[in-house]
């Protein structure tokens, strides 16, 4: 129990210690690892029973199914260097009002049929004009509302009083 509790303890502040810098630096030889894609959870029941608007209410076909998969990497020999997921973690079809992103290295975004896109900025290179920052995006019962703010801002006051307003109950 030691042993797997000490893996889990590895991984902090964004780092692995078994995966630095320092010891992947340089090719030692071949390795490989794992990449899963798409849990989804509740999407397999809301497809069985056609309600791919409202019917992912429940998960445990998707559990069991992502329990195989952690248990099947596990056995394998020799082990992967790592594994990643990806891909939608749980079924969120219904609901959906926007759709956010980054990658552009810019604020950008549209409308279409009552789903937003929204394209925020990145921390780091910025290729248009906008600072560097980060979106805050506060979800109520009735409305999605999101606000870029730089890193300036952020630090200096904090959320804008409107957006922590909208936190209230």
């Amino acid at each position: 129990m030691a042993e797997s509790e000490d893996i889990f303890l590895r991984a902090k502040h964004r780092t692995f210690s078994g995966l630095t810098e320092d010891a992947e630096r340089e090719w030692t030889g071949p390795f490989y690892f794992i990449q899963a894609a798409d849990p989804q959870l509740g999407l397999m029941k809301a497809w069985r029973d056609g309600d791919c608007d409202g019917g992912g209410d429940e998960w445990a076909e998707e559990v069991e199914l992502t329990k195989q998969a952690v248990q099947a990497v596990n056995q394998l020999r020799p082990r992967p260097r790592f594994m990643v997921l990806c891909g939608d973690l749980v079924h969120a079809m219904p609901g959906v009002k926007a759709v956010f992103s980054g990658h552009y290295h810019r604020n950008a975004g549209g409308r279409h049929d009552g789903l937003d896109m929204v394209v925020s900025s990145a921390i780091g290179c910025q290729l248009g004009e906008d600072t560097h920052g980060l979106r805050v995006v506060v979800v109520t019962a009735d409305d999605i509302v999101h606000r870029y703010l730089s890193l300036e801002q952020l630090s200096a006051r904090g959320v804008d009083d409107d957006l922590r307003k909208l936190l209230q109950v």
